[in-house]
């Protein structure tokens, strides 16, 4: 067994370690990302909606953390070379029927981004809509493809100098008394000053190694992806403010759901279920994607809170974790992975961010 030394180790290679690895090199740190690639990975599945006016209201410190995770979008993938799986598409939030139109409504009093639109508008803009009641227009609404943004990032961290091991951290330790800590991972130890765990949905269980006690839990996700002989290539996002959501791609793709399944435990596999659900939600609000051809469905383990808000920040002595981000992922990963390598690496807790520190469960 080989000792080896290095600043950081970071746990779980999705774009949530990702982000973490990637912001601790652009520091100037020494970092490993160890990663065992895990079925089932969420950010792998994601539909890779990035639309924080439209998200859930939760208080205004969810409101600002969102909105800096879309800010930063703009400029991380600018720094990003290649194609990389971002681009801004606008999203249509619509109601179905007067029972749901008041949350139209809501949306408009949250942001002046938004501007409501007729439902008219909102078919010319997405043609297999159903008749809806109500529609608001979300201009600067995004969407990424998790699997292509998450490679551009770790590709732009091994540039420089980002090291990679393709296995499981069998052991994890923390520091004690001002030392490092240890992770043990493909026969080899790396000693080194701090550990951040962000394994998704498996991080509880690396977190337990410590007799830490993370209340994050998989919620299954079920997401299909249909093609037509179209070109969706110009269309945005549709979001009912109550049900399941479209994302258009360009080549005649569109990815909808998603299903929650907070007890399917690790069991990355789809379901007659969720397929159903997923079939029915298109008659509902895109009929004229009931033509369509069923390409795939991709499943996803979400790494849900039990509070439902991002999990961050330290845990034990030189130990920091980056989870718990349940159905937005996709959209807090990269501004939270930097939150969380300033942290590890020393730096100061912003404002605002107490009600999303791993310290509010004890």
């Amino acid at each position: 067994m080989t000792r080896r030394a290095t600043d950081v180790v970071v746990i779980g290679g999705g774009l949530a370690g990702a982000s973490v690895a990637y912001h601790l090199v652009a520091a100037g740190a020494r970092a490993t990302l160890v990663d065992r690639r895990d079925p089932g990975r969420a950010t792998d599945a994601g539909a890779g909606i990035l639309s924080p006016e439209t998200t859930r209201a939760a208080g205004d410190e969810w409101d600002a953390l969102a909105a800096a995770c879309g800010r930063y979008y703009r400029e991380l993938s600018a720094a990003l070379p290649g194609d990389h799986g971002f681009a801004e598409c606008g999203l249509l939030a619509v109601a179905l029927g007067d029972w749901d139109a008041g949350a139209c409504d809501d949306l408009l009093a949250r942001s002046p981004a938004l501007t409501a639109v007729t439902p008219e508008e909102a078919r010319r803009r997405f043609p297999p809509l159903a008749d809806v009641a109500r529609a608001v227009w979300n201009p600067g609404a995004a969407r990424v493809d998790g699997r292509r943004f998450a490679a551009a990032v770790l590709a732009a961290a091994e540039a420089r100098g980002l090291e990679r091991v393709d296995a499981s951290a069998d052991r994890v330790s923390g520091g004690e008394g001002g030392e490092g800590g240890e992770v043990e991972a493909g026969g080899d130890v790396w000693a080194c000053g701090a550990v951040v765990i962000a394994g998704g949905a498996w991080s509880p269980a690396m977190a337990a190694q410590l007799g830490v006690e993370l209340p994050v839990h998989p919620e299954r996700g079920q997401i299909a992806h249909l093609g037509i002989e179209e070109d969706t290539s110009g269309w945005p996002i549709v979001s009912p403010v109550l049900g399941d959501y479209f994302v258009p791609w360009p080549g005649g793709r569109v990815a909808t759901g998603a299903t929650r399944e907070p007890d399917a435990g690790f069991a990355p596999r789809a379901t007659v279920a969720g397929v159903r659900q997923l079939v029915n939600e298109v008659g509902r609000v895109a009929p004229g994607l009931l033509g369509a051809e069923l390409l795939e469905v991709r499943v996803g383990l979400r790494p849900a809170s039990a509070d439902g808000l991002p999990v961050l920040g330290a845990v034990a002595d030189g130990v920091w974790v980056a989870t718990g981000y349940g159905a937005d992922g996709l959209l807090l990963s990269p501004w939270c992975g930097k939150l969380v390598a300033s942290w590890a690496l020393g730096g100061a807790l912003e404002p605002g961010l107490e009600p999303f520190l791993a310290s509010r469960f004890g």
